[in-house]
């Protein structure tokens, strides 16, 4: 299955030859990591609804299966649409190049109907949990294919601004398939994601900086510089600082421990004004970010298993 395969295609009359795994493309072309870091939330937010409504995940098997992979085929179809779409600047970015729509091991037309036909699934997979459920997927999928992906993403710096709300509304996915999303839970959960995916964005675009100019992708260090970037991404992180006291219901032990990580978090920041290496305290952010997110978004579900 992993063997490699041997492509031969043709490109205004030259003969190409590109080598490369079934399943490193697929991969490539869903973005695996991304795809996964976006059903964490999706998941969690079901999870602290049956906590709060004092339902079960047994009871609500259907439910929950219903959500997690008709939202993790929606947003697989939404990463299909950004690299049919990006096909161009992909060509240019080095991080990029692999992908099987720039290798032509898939072609466009392929993708495209990929994406499209994923993204119907998993909205009608939605559509059999909750409506409220539903509206948050499309949400989701609008922002980031239409909004960020072919509109702001190459014009304006808040394309940044415009691609979080697409991360953020994951876990109101998962608490509206059980409930209604007005509880002060769920509206946390996607402030925290909002803000956290600016430093996050931020840090990964330093880091590729030569990459994003070279493709003239309007990314905030590009346009504005590091300097910049930095301020903003302190700002943001500092904004993280008072949202666990808003999720008191979910104990001291969680108020805590993440405060604690949004401490640490912006220490890392601060460092940043007086680094000599920008490229290698990006490196660090970026990696804080990853973890931060997935150990916050996991003490929520740890504070409130059964045993506590």
């Amino acid at each position: 299955m992993t063997k490699d395969i041997k492509i031969t295609y043709t490109e205004n009359g030259t003969i190409k030859e590109q080598s490369g795994t079934l399943v490193a493309d697929l991969k490539s072309l869903f973005k695996g990591p991304v795809l996964i870091a976006n059903a964490l939330p999706v998941f969690v937010g079901f999870w602290l609804a049956l906590h709060f409504t004092g339902g079960s995940l047994l009871a609500n098997s259907k439910l929950f299966w219903l959500s997690m992979i008709g939202s993790t085929v929606l947003i697989g179809g939404a990463l299909v649409l950004n690299n049919w779409y990006d096909v161009d600047i992909d060509t240019v970015m080095e991080r990029t190049q692999q992908r099987p729509t720039v290798t032509g091991n898939f072609s466009l037309k392929i993708v495209l109907g990929i994406g499209i036909l994923l993204s119907v699934i998993g909205q009608v997979m939605l559509l059999f949990t909750t409506v409220e459920a539903a509206i948050y997927g499309f949400v989701g999928w609008f922002t980031y294919v239409i909004m960020y992906t072919m509109w702001t993403k190459r014009k304006y710096t808040l394309n940044t601004v415009i691609g979080s709300i697409s991360g953020a509304v994951t876990p109101m996915i998962g608490w509206a398939a059980i409930a209604p999303s007005w509880h002060i839970v769920p509206i946390m959960l996607f402030i925290i994601l909002f803000i956290w995916q600016m430093p996050h964005t931020f840090a990964i675009a330093m880091r590729k900086y030569n990459e994003y100019k070279a493709a003239n992708v309007a990314m905030l260090p590009v346009v504005r510089g590091f300097k910049m970037t930095k301020r903003q991404m302190f700002v943001y992180i500092a904004c993280l600082l008072p949202l666990p006291f808003y999720l008191g219901s979910l104990g001291m032990v969680f108020i805590v421990l993440a405060t604690l990580l949004n401490i640490g978090y912006l220490i890392v920041s601060i460092r940043g004004f007086f680094t000599k290496d920008d490229d290698r305290w990006a490196y660090v952010m970026f990696i804080y970010s990853v973890n931060y997110i997935a150990i916050l978004f996991l003490l929520m579900v740890a504070v409130t298993l059964p045993i506590y």
